[in-house]
């Protein structure tokens, strides 16, 4: 191709596309404000619903295992379906896509509210799971439609911004709605954003489709991939449980990996398949899309331990903890916009390079924490953390998105948000179990040199499950001294678990560092647009 028809190909690319309805629909930054309404919600509930856990057990008398399949049933349908629902936007159309799953996701939160079993909560949280896989990619889809490549980084960086402060809203509105409110409020706060985010998206989106968008599904392919997520995530979800060197985890860890191998050949089979594999000849969409697998197990593995640490080990109420991890919030709603600045014009490999060593640095500070440090110090270590994440979550989208053909641009939407909940969900799985080893290691010894009573069995292992997050297990009656002591045993095992996982954290964000020297800016030719 010569130099001005490559001239031509790229400027036909980059324009944006011509706005009707007054000038309104189409419109690139009425989109963003759109597909922000929108994905806040997912966002919003990956943390609000947390606070609202122990409520909702006490008032329908859940056990723990019930508890927990409130989050991990969301988590499951949310990894498990992100790709296929991405491909079902390059399908349908972007739009469509997000206004369903913006519709589905509100009814689902309102049916939760009204529920009156953790049954009925189980299964509609597996529906809300299903809409918010197709809320996530569609609203990427749309963004990379409708911005030009110049711009798409900045585009990536509010919306990441958006995501950060709603993730960072979430434990503290959710801790008022529960005390002042109830449990049920912190799912129809949906509603009224749903409705919004409806009204917007019918008024203001409209589709940028490739006219090499495909015309039909792979739905061997669809099974097969949607197979090996299943098999993987719930792998990881029961592996602490079972153990990681069980038969049952090996049996679905083993599944995974043959249900993927087949899926992979498959894929060199079908006539239009679900994820081309020469979409991977990309090495920067490559390695940005395993460079979001290790930030999200770096990020959301250390983290996880952080609300443990504020709430059990400093005595935190839920709210109280959620503000004083505003700093780390903060700076990504703060960075994540400057961010994209920066990457539209130098690109993104410096900064997801330096943003990783950022995080590293701030998890090796994370790992000197100890039971009696100050909030100040904890603060210095959260703004380091959400300046590092910053460039690497909005560079990372890009990459991936961006390198992305736009006839799949919500299947590579889809895989974003996959390797981020593979990530996160191996990270906490991972980093809990060798935690938890730790713990198992040094609490026998701190308990003898305490010159505390010995306790074995039973008694041992409800010890140790306490202190794994944190607890203190003082029995009542238990003179105050002995409880000091008991206190300071538990605190100080779980703080030494918690720097260990700290510490795996920080190597695993030095591999990502350099893993950041592979990415470049997205150069993909869209190809010809349908506009809708």
């Amino acid at each position: 191709m010569s130099q001005t028809a490559a001239k031509t190909t790229t400027e036909k690319r980059d324009a944006t596309p011509p706005s009707r309805n007054g000038g309104l629909r189409g419109h690139p930054w009425l989109t963003l404000l759109t597909v922000a309404v929108g994905v806040m919600m997912v966002a919003l509930d990956g943390t609000i619903v947390a606070i609202a856990n122990p409520a909702i057990a006490k008032d329908l008398g859940a056990s723990l295992a019930d508890i927990q399949w409130v989050t991990n049933g969301y988590l499951l349908a949310l990894a498990v379906f992100l790709i296929t629902a991405g491909k079902i936007g390059d399908r349908f159309g972007h739009r469509n896509t997000f206004l369903v799953g913006a519709v589905g996701f509100a009814a689902s939160s309102a049916a939760i509210g009204f529920a009156g079993s953790i049954q009925l909560i189980i299964a509609f949280r597996v529906l809300q799971g299903l809409f918010g896989a197709l809320l996530q990619p569609a609203a990427l889809g749309l963004l990379r439609g409708a911005f030009p490549a110049e711009k798409l980084n900045m585009a990536i960086g509010i919306w990441g911004g958006v995501i950060g402060a709603s993730t960072a809203a979430g434990p503290i509105v959710g801790g008022l709605l529960v005390e002042h409110v109830s449990w049920e409020s912190v799912f129809f706060i949906n509603i009224p954003v749903g409705l919004i985010a409806l009204a917007l998206g019918l008024w203001i989106l409209r589709d940028a489709r490739s006219e090499k968008a495909a015309k039909s599904f792979d739905v061997p392919g669809i099974v097969l991939l949607s197979g090996a997520m299943f098999l993987l995530v719930w792998g990881i979800i029961k592996a602490p449980a079972w153990g990681w060197g069980d038969a049952r985890t090996l049996a679905f860890m083993g599944g995974a990996v043959v249900a993927g191998v087949a899926f992979a050949y498959w894929q060199t089979r079908a006539a239009e398949p679900l994820i081309p594999l020469g979409l991977f000849r990309s090495v920067s969409l490559s390695a940005g899309a395993l460079l979001m697998v290790l930030m999200a197990f770096s990020f959301f593995g250390a983290v996880f331990f952080v609300t443990f640490y504020l709430q059990n080990v400093h005595g935190m109420s839920p709210v109280d903890s959620g503000v004083h991890l505003l700093p780390m919030t903060a700076m990504m709603i703060v960075g994540s916009p400057i961010a994209g600045a920066l990457m539209a014009k130098i690109g993104p490999r410096i900064p997801i390079v330096a943003g990783m060593l950022f995080t590293a640095a701030a998890m090796f500070g994370m790992s000197t924490l100890e039971a009696g440090s100050g909030g100040g110090v904890m603060s210095l270590w959260f703004v380091l953390m959400g300046l590092g994440l910053s460039p690497v979550m909005v560079g990372a989208t890009e990459v991936i998105v961006g390198n992305a053909p736009l006839e799949l641009s919500g299947v590579a939407g889809g895989l974003q948000q996959a390797a981020m909940q593979v990530g996160g969900s191996l990270g906490t799985a991972v980093l809990g179990a060798l935690m938890a080893a730790k713990v198992d290691d040094v609490l026998p010894q701190k308990w003898a040199a305490a010159k505390l009573p010995p306790v074995s069995g039973a008694q041992y292992e409800g010890l140790k499950q306490a202190v794994q997050v944190g607890a203190a297990p003082v029995p009542k009656g238990t003179p105050a001294p002995v409880a000091q002591l008991i206190t300071g045993v538990s605190h100080d095992a779980f703080v030494s678990g918690m720097s260990l996982a700290f510490l795996v954290s920080a190597v695993v964000a030095l591999v990502a560092a350099g893993l950041g020297l592979l990415t470049k800016r997205g150069s993909v030719d869209a190809g010809p647009a349908v506009h809708i």
